[in-house]
C-alpha cells in the first residue's frame, strides 16, 4: 500500500494500481477519516467522529472495504494483480 501511495503521489497511477488496486480508494478515505478525527479532537478535546459516523451505512461500508481488501490480498497469492510483489 505504501508503494502504491507513493506512486500515486508521483502521478504514476498505472504503477499505483499495479502495486495495489485499492490504494486509490483506501488512502483518500483513511486520510479523510484521520483529518475529520483530528479536527474533532482540536474542536472538542476528544474524538467525536465515531458518533458522527455511527450508523448502518458506515458499518456496511467498512465491511465492504474489509472484504475488498481481503479479496485482493488472497487473489494476489494466486497471481492476480501482478501476483506476489517482490519485497
Amino acid at each position: 500500500m505504501t508503494r502504491a501511495t507513493l506512486a500515486a503521489l508521483r502521478g504514476d497511477f498505472a504503477a499505483s494500481f499495479r502495486f495495489h488496486p485499492l490504494a486509490l480508494v483506501m488512502v483518500p478515505l483513511l486520510g479523510a477519516y484521520a483529518t475529520a478525527n483530528a479536527i474533532s479532537y482540536i474542536r472538542h478535546g476528544v474524538s467525536q467522529i465515531d458518533t458522527v459516523l455511527a450508523g448502518k451505512w458506515f458499518d456496511r461500508l467498512l465491511l465492504l472495504l474489509l472484504f475488498a481488501m481481503l479479496t485482493v490480498w488472497i487473489a494476489r497469492f494466486f497471481g492476480a494483480f501482478g501476483g506476489p510483489v517482490p519485497v
